[in-house]
């Protein structure tokens, strides 16, 4: 069995014991407070994790992308949500034969989005299920209002290949008790223009752990929860020794007596620091943090009688483990400081 010493840098460590607790905790949860579990593949695209989550409890999984989706489905995934508007004739012939394979359900906003699905779907012995994204405050995509809800609900109604599926939202961080307000209005007025509304999906790992046991939400997509990183731990959802996503480095320089160079910049710790002041930290070093990055150098400044040498081997936690995770070609899964296994990422870079 190989060691993280035998690694070449910079690489991914993803600690498996951590990221099956992780799994663990949010599946238990989930289930205490009645909300069905769909987690998102973005923050680890790999078949591996995907079946873990859902041999854990999870109903199924969230694709952003087809080729994501069809990943997964040839590795024997069998139920796929795409909360994204597809368009083109090219992406919805591939979505018609991704829905042929497995259970797919799929979100609009506008008529435009709809009239392309119902175009493409025509069986009404197979419809194809359609929820409505609703925008709570994120400022992304979305109808913005329960009005728009229902009339494109409605819409969703007529065509005989599809079915309304219910409610999606992705919703801004901490604005919880916003969303919820949002969500119960448009399931009212839904209620009251005779359109069930059984399904009602939201996201985002922080405001996963604020869910109640009444809240109109039916079911939850978070992405993050597996692996955590330091914009969640700085959210409280969990510590430093609860992050399973560390990135291994090399010191190749220490030009002066407060900075040290790393050989993983900006093509490994991506420079989405979603608003964190550094761009990551030095995982067992104190006062160690990655402060700026060219494209193939991370600037670590150094505090607090912080030590480095050139040719010490680090572990950084980043700020953003998901986006870090679509910059490599593999992961090096590991139990203590052994390689236990290296998965290649076959969903990466799948764009459309």
């Amino acid at each position: 069995m190989r060691s993280i010493d035998d690694l070449d840098t910079p690489a991914i460590l993803i600690d498996a014991g951590r990221a099956e607790a992780n799994i663990a905790r949010a599946q238990a949860h989930a289930d205490s407070h009645g909300l069905k579990l769909r987690p998102h593949i973005k923050t680890h695209k790999l078949p591996y994790w995907a079946k873990k989550q859902v041999a854990a409890g999870a109903i199924g999984i969230t694709c952003q992308k087809i080729g994501e989706a069809e990943i997964m489905a040839d590795a024997g995934l069998t139920d796929i949500f795409l909360p994204y508007n597809i368009l083109g004739r090219a992406k919805l012939e591939r979505l018609k034969a991704l829905h042929g394979r497995v259970t797919l359900s799929v979100t609009t906003d506008s008529m435009d989005t709809l009239m392309g699905l119902a175009a493409t779907f025509t069986d009404p012995g197979h419809r194809l299920p359609v929820l409505v994204e609703c925008d709570t405050g994120m400022g992304r995509c979305g109808v913005q209002s329960a009005g728009e809800a229902v009339a494109l609900a409605s819409e969703i109604g007529k065509v005989r290949g599809l079915v309304f599926g219910g409610l999606m939202t992705y919703p801004g961080a901490g604005r919880a008790a916003a969303t919820e307000a949002w969500l119960a209005d448009a399931q009212q007025a839904l209620a009251a223009s005779g359109l069930a509304c059984e399904r009602i999906s939201s996201g985002g790992t922080p405001d996963m752990w604020r869910s109640g046991e009444h809240s109109v939400v039916t079911e939850y997509r978070p992405g993050t929860y597996i692996y955590l990183d330091r914009y969640q731990v700085a959210k409280g959802v969990g510590s430093l020794d609860d992050c399973a996503l560390t990135v291994l480095s090399t010191v190749v320089s220490r030009p002066t007596p407060t900075r040290a160079i790393l050989d993983a910049g900006s093509k490994a710790l991506s420079s989405d620091t979603l608003g964190l002041a550094d761009f990551g930290e030095l995982l067992g070093i104190s006062g160690a943090r990655v402060t700026s990055l060219s494209e193939e150098h991370g600037n670590v400044t150094l505090s607090g009688g912080a030590e480095l040498r050139i040719g010490e081997r680090v572990r950084i936690v980043p700020d953003h483990c998901c986006v870090v995770t679509n910059l490599f070609d593999e992961v090096h899964l590991i139990e203590g400081d052994k390689v236990i296994e290296t998965l290649p990422l076959k969903a990466r870079g799948r764009m459309g």
